[in-house]
């Protein structure tokens, strides 16, 4: 592995390849930095979250763009991964789908693909070479209507169907705070992981995200707060992604 993430497979024909992972994969290619510590750790406290409630399905949203939802739901089904689950990471954000890109993966068949066309959704399921435990689900061709395809009875009788073949489906879904669609998949799952950005995040959009998540009876898990800059120990901890530390609040102690 090259110092950017290149990484070599091989193809069909036995030859070999090169595909890049993206540098926000930070558990994946550098499961020793602070920030893949930080996603171990939210993974044990899912894990202890779930004692009472199993939890198989997670939603992950923001109130608005660029606060690190989809970085974190991909670090978080690479830890959930190498802790030994079968792990399913669907690309529902099916407005600006990212999470293909950072695993270097075509979104050429996918979840409107399953939905609009009903193919099985085994033919549109991706490996991940890394990581034998993990598959993704990519977006698909990109609709017009993104609100009602997510807000279907198709897409829930599909999560529940993925919640029955994996220990864990984590959903990468739009924007809560400005958008529907966010809280449209949050009330399919058994909970929602709700993503702010530090020093970005605008807290009234915050606080109408967790207001539309409520209102549909999502259950939050807990907020995470990316993009900080840390000093440890003299040392700087300032990374191209800045997912070294999150903050985790149960719904409990709401």
């Amino acid at each position: 592995m090259g110092l950017f993430g290149r990484k070599t497979a091989k193809t069909q024909g036995g030859a070999r390849r090169s595909r890049r992972l993206s540098p926000n994969l930070i558990s994946l290619l550098d499961p020793k930095a602070p920030a893949s510590e930080a996603y171990r750790t939210l993974r044990n406290n899912i894990n202890y979250v779930g004692i009472d409630q199993k939890v198989k399905t997670i939603s992950v949203t923001s109130p608005g763009p660029a606060e690190g939802k989809s970085t974190t739901c991909a670090n978080l089904a690479i830890t959930m991964a190498q802790a030994g689950k079968r792990v399913l990471l669907m690309e529902a954000d099916l407005r600006k789908p990212k999470v293909h890109r950072y695993f270097s993966l075509p979104n050429d068949v996918g979840i409107t693909d399953i939905l609009v066309n009903d193919i099985p959704y085994e033919s549109a399921l991706k490996g991940i070479n890394e990581l034998p435990g993990l598959h993704l689900l990519c977006a698909g061709f990109l609709p017009p209507n993104h609100s009602e395809i997510l807000d279907s009875r198709k897409m829930a009788d599909l999560v529940t169907q993925l919640k029955q073949s994996y220990d864990l489906v984590i959903i990468d879904t739009p924007p809560a705070g400005q958008l529907a669609d966010g809280a449209s998949v949050g009330k399919l799952t058994d909970g929602v992981l709700l993503v702010l950005a530090s020093g970005q995040s605008n807290i009234d959009m915050a606080r109408h995200a967790k207001a539309n998540l409520e209102n549909v009876g999502a259950r939050i898990l807990g907020v995470i707060l990316t993009k900080i800059n840390r000093k440890s120990g003299g040392a700087y901890y300032q990374r191209y992604y800045n997912y070294d530390r999150y903050y985790y609040e149960n719904q409990s102690e709401n």
